[in-house]
């Protein structure tokens, strides 16, 4: 079964297929749907290599994250695979779970696949990423990173915003002792989080001198309240680099019997959607991911269908808002607060669930 008859059985020329199966907007509508009813009657599908060996184009973008397991990353993938769905093209998935050589295995196999474009939406390992990528002439999309090449887009993360709106809520609600756990220092990312946290302790008279280093997963955030607890001065609110450092924090704090949020604040980053079902809900600074995989599909898109190419350096920008749960209440007054795990008869303050 060929092209030729389906143009036989559907009376119009082998041109007229192949531009209906292609979806040439020139092709008279009528003609197309009658193309369209041959092809389902007969079951017919295209030979997509043959059909990526004419156009040069294999209408498939590859899509690189850090971990599968990781709760960031789920929404993102779905999102960016039905926006493939919307528009014709597949999606080439992979993840590099930290490991240098898997990440250069699943690379080569893009290249050998000969995807349009390539999303990489790891937050870490850029560098090597684009080492592999950049001298490929394969239009790139990468999170704060991009460096200022032609044909290679960049989502810039305004931490800032979310995050100042984070330590100006807990400063509302008395809290002076504001812990910061931070992500891997050596990602990109994690760093921008944790200045943004020092310059919004600063700009409103604190010491941004309680910072502890966690790994970005649950464990961490276990780790890293045992630390603090250890303090002779502990803090009364925790700022989290990420959404599963803050659980880790709460998973903590109840074995040591500190009330969230009666003893400590908590405030996450990410919102991924677990966070919402924590006891108590998550307070946390929102990253869209849905908003982010939007974001990098439609960036490769402009990127592939740039002809002639404007050599400009495109750059996006995905803004973080503070999302108010029940995690975070009124500064716990008296000594008890610093040296006692547990507070007795402490009143409880706790806001609405909003969106700021």
């Amino acid at each position: 079964m060929d092209i030729r008859e389906i143009a036989r059985r559907a009376k119009v020329s082998t041109a007229t297929v192949s531009r209906a199966i292609n979806h040439v907007p020139t092709v008279d509508p009528q003609l197309a749907k009658r193309v369209w009813r041959v092809v389902d009657e007969l079951g017919y599908f295209p030979n997509t290599q043959a059909r990526a060996l004419v156009s040069g184009r294999s209408r498939i973008f590859g899509l690189i994250v850090s971990e599968f397991t990781n709760p960031f990353f789920p929404e993102i993938v779905q999102t960016f695979e039905n926006l493939a769905v919307e528009n014709n093209y597949e999606i080439l998935l992979t993840s590099t779970v930290h490991d240098p050589k898997r990440m250069e295995s699943s690379v080569r196999r893009m290249i050998e696949r000969r995807v349009d474009g390539v999303a990489i939406l790891t937050f870490g390992m850029e560098e090597t990423l684009l080492e592999h990528l950049r001298f490929r002439s394969v239009p790139l999309v990468f999170v704060d990173v991009g460096p200022d090449v032609k044909g290679i887009a960049n989502i810039k993360i305004n931490y800032q915003n979310g995050i100042r709106q984070a330590v100006q809520h807990l400063a509302a609600l008395r809290h002076t002792r504001i812990a910061f756990v931070a992500g891997p220092l050596h990602l990109k990312s994690a760093l921008a989080r944790r200045e943004a946290f020092k310059a919004s302790m600063i700009e409103i008279g604190l010491a941004p001198d309680l910072i502890v280093v966690g790994d970005h997963r649950l464990e961490g955030g276990m780790r890293a309240l045992i630390d603090l607890s250890l303090l002779s001065t502990r803090p009364t609110a925790v700022l989290c680099s990420n959404d599963m450092t803050a659980i880790g924090v709460m998973r903590q704090a109840y074995d040591q019997n500190i009330k969230i949020p009666d003893d400590l604040s908590v405030v996450g980053f990410d919102d991924i959607r677990m966070s919402d079902f924590t006891i108590p809900p998550l307070t946390t600074v929102q990253m869209s991911q849905k908003e982010l995989a939007k974001i990098a599909f439609q960036a490769l898109l402009n990127e592939v269908e740039d002809r002639p190419p404007s050599h400009e350096r495109h750059e996006y920008e995905l803004n973080t808002n503070l999302v108010l749960r029940r995690s975070t209440a009124l500064a716990p007054t008296g000594k008890s607060s610093s040296k006692s795990p547990k507070r007795a008869g402490a009143s409880r303050t706790r806001q609405a669930t909003t969106t700021v």
